[in-house]
């Protein structure tokens, strides 16, 4: 390749990647627009949302553990978990074989699944439609992408939390 080809390949590499990125920006901002009227809708803040989310999806764990992963401060995730607690979302287990009595673990409440599902069952129906346009050569790919976009997102929250 001559080094005109390669000067033009790299400027559309870089063209792509910023497409990429912008793309990824309009994503953040339409996903938290969604977030925060299904929020309105079920009645969640938004850090309570994430909250109830991550336990769905990695539950059940401690609080330590959910305060470790979402960066929160305990004393804020206690207000947030007697939040979810008091509205029927999750409950706190005591742990029999704890050596610390008061340790507890942290559920979701299946029952109470079903209406989110039901406030997100338009965005389910698009997102499906989308994926018919995919091979599944390529949503593999769209899926190893997203995941290395989140542990990307981890890794910067993590850092931006140590300084």
């Amino acid at each position: 390749m001559s080094p005109a080809a390669d000067r033009g390949a790299a400027r559309r590499r870089r063209q792509l990647t910023v497409a990429v990125k912008d793309a990824f920006r309009d994503v953040n901002i339409q996903l938290s627009l969604l977030n925060r009227r299904f929020g309105g809708r079920v009645e969640l803040r938004d850090v309570d949302w994430t909250c109830l989310d991550f336990i769905n999806r990695h539950g059940p764990l401690t609080p330590t553990e959910l305060a470790r992963r979402t960066g929160l401060h305990p004393a804020t995730l206690t207000g947030i978990l007697d939040r979810l607690q008091k509205s029927g979302w999750i409950v706190r287990e005591r742990d029999p074989e704890a050596a610390d009595r008061r340790a507890v673990t942290l559920r979701g409440v299946p029952e109470r699944n079903t209406e989110l599902f039901q406030v997100f069952a338009g965005m389910n129906s698009r997102m499906d439609a989308v994926c018919e346009r995919y091979t599944e050569a390529q949503l593999e790919v769209i899926a190893d992408f997203l995941l290395r976009t989140a542990d990307a997102g981890q890794a910067s929250a993590e850092e931006l939390a140590r300084d």
